[in-house]
């Protein structure tokens, strides 16, 4: 592809962002002082809760899974997906469980009805199978339109986004910015540029990633940098919460906030 591609593309790329930030919000504001960090899962690999959620629990603290449910006990590219007796264990163990679509679908590749009852028989799935809502979604590959926020707007508590970003202290429920958290320890300098500036205009801070092992995925990265991740957000003060306790602890004032999940509109 030739340079000159490359700059249209790129220059397209951000005016869709700045229409997608712009359009069918729906804003909130955060009510907390404090710096808020959240580690999020997509997918999700069992290494993401294996290592990954194991290293959050020995700081004491918790991550949201974001799981399509299509994907378990299967194997990609990020390794074995997780498997039924993963999910019991981290909601035991306190984590939350989120929404990712069932079949792993793009909003660009569907109808807008089409991935809407996607989302809903992803939501229909966890909870015939957890026992559990999971009302904060994220959307696959970070792809979203102006026509998916509305839609989902009116059933989910929150939408994340890949867009990076900080939120607060106004925030879009419908596009939540999220920073990734990918590659090995040498990402760690770039990590904690990004925890030191959260801290100091103590918004929310979430980052994602997928698997979690040594010779990590182009999507995931390792204990190693995971760890000094979390480490860096304790050693800077901030309140480390899952997308769902960040909600509750800010006092985002949302009725969809508090647990309850209704389907999506499709048109």
């Amino acid at each position: 592809m030739s340079v000159r591609s490359l700059s249209v593309r790129s220059v397209l790329g951000a005016a869709r962002r700045r229409v997608q930030l712009s359009l069918q919000r729906r804003p909130a504001r955060l009510r907390n002082g404090d710096p808020i960090v959240s580690f999020t899962f997509d997918d999700f690999p069992r290494t993401a809760y294996t290592a990954g959620g194991r290293i959050l629990e020995q700081f004491g603290v918790r991550g949201t899974f974001y799981a399509a449910y299509g994907l378990r006990n299967t194997a990609n590219e990020s390794g074995e997906q997780f498997r039924a007796e993963d999910v019991e264990l981290l909601l035991e163990k306190g984590h939350e469980l989120g929404s990712h679509t069932f079949g792993h679908v793009s909003c660009r590749a569907l109808s807008r009805a089409a991935f809407c009852e996607d989302v809903t028989k992803g939501n229909q799935a966890i909870a015939g199978a957890s026992g559990v809502d999971a009302p904060n979604f994220a959307y696959p590959f970070g792809h979203m339109t102006v026509q998916t926020k509305r839609a989902l707007g009116s059933g989910v508590a929150s939408a994340r986004s890949n867009v990076p970003g900080f939120n607060g202290p106004e925030i879009d429920l419908n596009m939540l910015l999220a920073n990734r958290l990918y590659g090995g320890i040498d990402q760690a300098r770039r990590m904690e540029e990004l925890i030191a500036e959260n801290a100091k205009r103590k918004t929310w801070l979430i980052f994602y990633t997928h698997d979690v092992q040594p010779n990590p995925s182009p999507y995931g990265c390792t204990p190693a940098l995971f760890e000094a991740t979390v480490a860096c957000a304790v050693r800077h003060g901030c309140r480390i919460l899952t997308v769902q306790k960040t909600l509750e602890y800010a006092e985002v004032q949302d009725g969809k906030a508090k647990g309850h999940v209704r389907r999506p509109v499709s048109a």
